[in-house]
């Protein structure tokens, strides 16, 4: 226990926290309300900003700046290659997606992700302590951008492969996510997603001893026992997304809440269905349907978040959970209803006493 103590200690204090707890960067769900309350109470707050533009990162920074003094994270995704366009399969899974939504419309399958070196500048802008990445690795000279700043690098990797890479690439910590995670997997090459699915506690201790550089642990961890089971295999620090997905803060819809609250690890599933990226969501009617063998596959990313889009945005305004885009992790039912900072001293309080 006195290994794991200093382990964690030395984290905290390199990384500026009280508690080893980080919030996952959940690109749509991470309002600064919820940062600001993980930071408050000792952890890492995080800002997801793979749908934000400069101007937007540049605000989430300074509203949590204007009511925190403690550490943050802003993340962004690696761009993948261009997909491969099918016009064809796409007026198919437009037919398809009439049956839940709205007409979607010709150009839906259009939408581009923003300017991923604009974003990147944001961040350098922004000036966090640590930016991560997921998706794959930064590029060398962003990497070079970051170090001459002090900015640390956080790598998100799902193998052991991806943690060497990431280490070999000048990452600070590498994140291990397992594949309990809740939302996209974080897989390099998104091809690979559903056959290099590793379970977080045999994937962390196998990192762990593949590299040199703290291991942070995420992935379906979401009470007291997970937290010290992570410590327990190694990991430095614990990161969660869906166990502070029901805190107040996070401002997600309540259908969304509640469901979680009533959704068995059993009751997850990996789709492709919303966005053209694996990710894990509970298992809706229309996940269910889009799995169908007489359905179509969905259009590649991001071509598939455009052809949804309107299906989503129907589903939020009405409430109706069979719809929306609903991520979670294998352990939602222990996601608590309650603020976040009562929930960081709930799981690092909890923690503490099962390790003695």
């Amino acid at each position: 226990m006195t290994e794991i103590r200093n382990r964690t200690a030395a984290f905290c204090e390199r990384y500026g926290l009280r508690v080893p707890l980080l919030l996952a960067p959940m690109a749509g769900a991470c309002p600064p309300s919820l940062s600001i309350a993980v930071a408050n109470a000792g952890g890492l707050g995080a800002c997801g900003a793979l749908l934000m533009k400069p101007a937007d990162i540049a605000a989430w920074a300074a509203e949590f700046r204007a009511q925190s003094t403690g550490a943050f994270q802003l993340n962004l995704w690696v761009p993948d290659p261009e997909p491969v366009r099918d016009a064809e399969h796409e007026a198919r899974v437009r037919s398809f997606l009439s049956d839940w939504g709205p007409p979607v419309p010709h150009d839906a399958g259009d939408a581009a992700p923003l300017d991923f070196s604009a974003q990147c500048e944001a961040l350098l802008a922004a000036n966090p302590p640590i930016v991560s990445s997921v998706m794959g690795l930064y590029p060398a000279d962003f990497v070079d951008k970051l170090k001459a700043r002090g900015i640390t690098w956080f790598a998100n990797v799902s193998t052991v492969a991806e943690a060497k890479a990431a280490e070999a690439a000048g990452a600070d910590v590498v994140v291990a996510q397992g594949m309990e995670a809740g939302g996209h997997r974080g897989c390099f090459d998104s091809r690979l997603a559903e056959a290099q699915q590793v379970g977080l506690f045999a994937l962390l201790p196998a990192v762990v001893d593949a590299v040199r550089v703290p291991v942070v642990a995420t992935g379906g961890i979401a009470d007291p026992r997970g937290v010290a089971a992570a410590f327990m295999l190694g990991a430095s620090a614990v990161q969660i997304g869906t166990g502070f997905l029901r805190c107040p803060e996070s401002k997600i819809h309540p259908a969304w809440s509640e469901a979680l609250a009533r959704t068995p690890p059993e009751g997850t599933t990996l789709t492709r269905a919303f966005s053209g990226r694996a990710g894990r969501s509970i298992a809706t009617d229309y996940v269910h349907a889009a799995a169908a063998a007489a359905a179509p596959r969905p259009a590649p990313y991001p071509v598939q978040r455009g052809l949804t889009a309107t299906m989503r945005q129907a589903a939020q305004q009405s409430g109706d959970v069979q719809r929306m885009q609903v991520w979670a992790g294998q352990s939602s039912a222990m996601a608590r209803a309650q603020p976040a900072g009562e929930v960081v001293d709930y799981l690092w309080s909890g923690a503490q006493k099962l390790m003695g």
